[in-house]
């Protein structure tokens, strides 16, 4: 009863959020939205017992990526972050039933599928016994260095190249 009023609680400030994040037309209020809707993404994780995915959650994308989008907002909009008045305003009639049947779509292959795969070498047994966070560790740095390392390089290479761009918009 307890994980189902919690769950119920997390849905429905996710959802609430979200729908703030896409109605409101300040972009700065609409980052600001995210941020709560990253935490409580997060708590659905830890109630998952999933701690792993849900530090990274906070610390990546409820941490990095809000501070991110707030100075695109900020740099482009101006700092009272108004947004031009063009939009969708016409385009309402075509969206909302685009949206509808591609929702549809997405559910019907959710409801047909069967996630019938092989196990790999942590069941939930195995993770259950050494921890979550461990064998996380261990596959993503035993199996999957390689790309781990490539992801890190791709994201110094974006670094630096942000930095360049910064540093010529500067002078």
């Amino acid at each position: 009863m307890v994980i189902q009023v919690g769950f119920a609680y997390f849905a429905s400030v996710i959802l609430f959020c979200a729908l703030m994040v896409i109605t409101r037309r300040n972009p700065v209020h609409c980052a600001l939205f995210m941020l709560p809707l990253m935490f409580h993404v997060a708590g659905i994780f830890i109630m998952l017992n999933a701690e792993f995915v849900a530090a990274v959650q906070v610390l990546v994308y409820a941490g990095a990526i809000m501070v991110l989008f707030l100075f695109v907002i900020m740099l482009f909009k101006g700092a009272d972050g108004q947004k031009d008045k063009a939009g969708f305003q016409g385009s309402w009639p075509v969206i909302v039933p685009l949206v509808t049947v591609l929702c549809g779509f997405f559910m019907s292959i959710l409801v047909r599928a069967s996630f019938n795969g092989t196990k790999g070498q942590y069941p939930i047994e195995a993770v259950a016994k050494i921890g979550n966070s461990q064998a996380v560790g261990r596959v993503l740095f035993t199996d999957f260095l390689f790309p781990f390392e490539v992801a890190s390089v791709i994201l110094l290479v974006a670094m630096v190249g942000a930095i360049v761009l910064a540093k010529k918009g500067a002078e």
